[in-house]
């Protein structure tokens, strides 16, 4: 029997082998003192604590970092099975711009002006020595209005934004600094629209979506630059020219002789001394209402 002894020891040690591939192939044994299933095992003395920095490392488990020569627990089966964030994410979809115009909008549409509407806007504010007052104005009749601002007197009045939206006014972009639109460069009049945007969507939350070119002067940059930041061009139709300061009842009667349905007219609450502006439309608005136009805003066209 001692020939086969050495072929008996072979086959036990094969045996063995065979046991133990079978045996953690289906979870029976644990790896680092946990268990195949992810579950903690059993610790040194059975209290479920890790094994210590001493023992020995897992057989295939990737090294540890900062640790040459050792190797990290096998991870749990989840760890590597997560699902990308954005699986279930709504699909949003994309703005729509606006066409870019060969010319400003001068009126409200066809059915608008068929209710005897007219727009009051209000350019190169705020201006906190007079904005306040017009709003007082159109919040003691319950009227809304449009205010195209300049950025560099709206970063300053903020809070002034915030009231003109509270109110349920709109507000429109005139510029940075109110040059005149042909004398710039594209990227000097991209930047001077885009951060009057930019303070305006800070301050409320929104980007405006109407755009007016200071003095009246648009041209194909002015159209392009404002359709690709979501804008419409709006001028108007009805001009108070109070910004030569005619006087008060100069102001009042261009008004009231320009009206008319589906008009826009142009005042300033800000750019010089506006006092008679203000006092003009407390004024000509409770007239313009007694003849009775109704003071709307103007509806973005389809896109």
């Amino acid at each position: 029997m001692k020939n086969d002894e050495p072929t008996v020891g072979r086959r036990t040690v094969l045996r063995t082998a065979v046991f133990l591939g079978v045996a953690a192939a289906s979870g029976l044994l644990t790896v680092s003192g946990e268990s195949g299933s992810g579950t903690p095992g059993p610790g040194p003395g059975g209290s479920g604590a890790p094994a210590g920095p001493g023992a020995p490392p897992a057989a295939g488990a990737p090294p540890a970092a900062g640790a040459p020569g050792l190797r990290a627990r096998a991870l749990p089966e989840k760890a590597y099975r997560l699902q990308p964030m954005t699986a279930d994410a709504p699909v949003r979809a994309a703005a729509v711009k606006p066409a870019v115009r060969t010319r400003p909008i001068l009126e409200l549409p066809a059915e608008a002006a068929a209710s005897r509407g007219m727009v009051l806007t209000f350019d190169d504010g705020p201006d906190p020595r007079y904005t306040p007052a017009i709003l007082d104005t159109l919040a003691r009749y319950g009227v809304r209005a449009m205010f195209f601002v300049c950025g560099e007197m709206a970063t300053e009045n903020r809070n002034l934004l915030r009231r003109m939206v509270d109110e349920g006014h709109v507000i429109g972009n005139h510029t940075w600094t109110h040059p005149l639109i042909p004398q710039l460069s594209r990227p000097a009049l991209a930047s001077e629209i885009g951060r009057t945007s930019e303070v305006v969507q800070q301050a409320v939350g929104e980007a405006p979506l109407w755009f007016r070119a200071p003095y009246g002067a648009w041209n194909r940059a002015a159209f392009e630059i404002g359709a690709e930041l979501g804008m419409e061009p709006l001028a108007w139709t009805v001009d108070s020219l109070d910004w030569t300061e005619p006087g008060t009842p100069t102001i009042i009667s261009r008004i009231l002789d320009g009206a008319a349905p589906g008009v826009v007219v142009l005042s300033h609450d800000a750019g010089g001394n506006r006092s008679q502006s203000v006092q003009a439309l407390s004024s000509y608005l409770p007239q313009l209402l007694a003849r009775g136009y109704r003071m709307t805003l103007p509806v973005l066209p389809p896109r």
